[in-house]
């Protein structure tokens, strides 16, 4: 037995010693041994730079936990994680989330037993093709060499959904590769790959190395055109938006289809951590957005929004209550 699960052995351990000597029953703050793992993403995403942020906010301002960021594939690995106790708290692209909890798609006839703690930030969906490679439109990614995202991850999800939507077959009209985001970018540079997906922030930190380092050599398609067909079999999860072209010092704008992140716990998770877990979310979002600047775009009022991912009663209660 080696990392995680001896962790927690030890932990349990411990406190089955503690309990052995007639001292009072642990309380919420002994919750898997005060310590607190965050499923986040590939290292080059913004899921793992606000993770990590968000794992040090709690261990300096939660007494009794000590928090720690984890790489991962990023939505359905955080949520398969999370909900088998690997993962105390996780990041989730929501249109992931709605399956986990309603038992649809790669959880069909699986609920998850998850909740929500916050609606946060917009992911934004990128399409990077090669300059030159007669790809200019959706339609003409068909035949060619393109990686959807990581295994199980929200990215790859989308990516798929697209492709439907414009009616290429993700298994069999394209070459699909299912590559992280810096094996992605690597392959890219290489020529390799003719396209790739990837749904975060702005910025991706991947992405803009991408970009920056070979100027003019990559460019992003338009998606606007595929929201209908999405939304119509989705529902109103999934909207559009323009990706400025300050993000990553392209030419123009590029219109495209986001969807929200949410950060996710555990159904059993005690109500009083759920509630001190959203409260330093915003007493300390100040130092979050240092860490990156995605983390000033969301509000209390607009992170209580998680429908259709029930909020944690402890999260609720501190929207009412503060």
């Amino acid at each position: 037995m080696t990392g995680r699960p001896l962790r927690l052995a030890a932990a349990l351990l411990l406190a089955a010693l503690v309990a052995g000597c007639g001292t009072a029953e642990p309380g919420p703050r002994a919750w898997h041994g005060g310590r607190i793992f965050l499923a986040t993403g590939n290292t080059t995403g913004v899921y793992y730079q606000l993770g990590g942020g968000y794992a040090d906010l709690i261990s300096r301002h939660l007494p009794g936990y000590e928090a720690r960021a984890e790489p991962t594939g990023a939505s359905v690995e955080n949520i398969n994680r999370l909900a088998g106790g690997d993962m105390e708290i996780a990041f989730s692209l929501a249109d992931t989330a709605a399956d986990a909890v309603n038992g649809r798609g790669v959880f069909d006839g699986q609920p998850q037993p998850v909740r929500a703690l916050a609606r946060v930030y917009r992911n934004y969906t990128h399409v990077i093709v090669r300059t030159g490679g007669k790809i200019d439109r959706f339609a003409q990614l068909r035949g060619k060499r393109v990686s959807t995202g990581s295994p199980k991850s929200g990215t790859d999800i989308i990516a798929g959904r697209l492709l439907a939507a414009a009616g290429i077959d993700p298994d069999r009209d394209i070459q699909r590769a299912n590559l992280s985001l810096p094996e992605t970018v690597k392959r890219m540079r290489a020529g390799t790959l003719d396209a790739m997906f990837f749904s975060g922030g702005l910025p991706t930190p991947g992405i803009k190395d991408l970009l920056a380092g070979a100027p003019g050599m990559f460019q992003l398609l338009p998606l606007t055109d595929l929201v209908q067909p999405l939304a119509a079999r989705y529902g109103s999860v999934y909207t559009t938006a323009t990706l400025p072209k300050e993000a990553y010092g392209t030419p123009a704008a590029t219109p495209t289809i986001t969807v929200s992140n949410v950060i996710l716990v555990a159904a059993d998770m005690p109500d009083q951590l759920a509630y001190d877990l959203t409260r330093v979310l915003f007493a300390h979002q100040d130092e979050l957005i240092r860490v990156h600047p995605e983390a000033a775009n969301f509000t209390r009022d607009s992170a209580a929004g998680t429908d259709p991912i029930p909020l944690h009663p402890g999260a609720a209660r501190y929207y009412r209550t503060g």
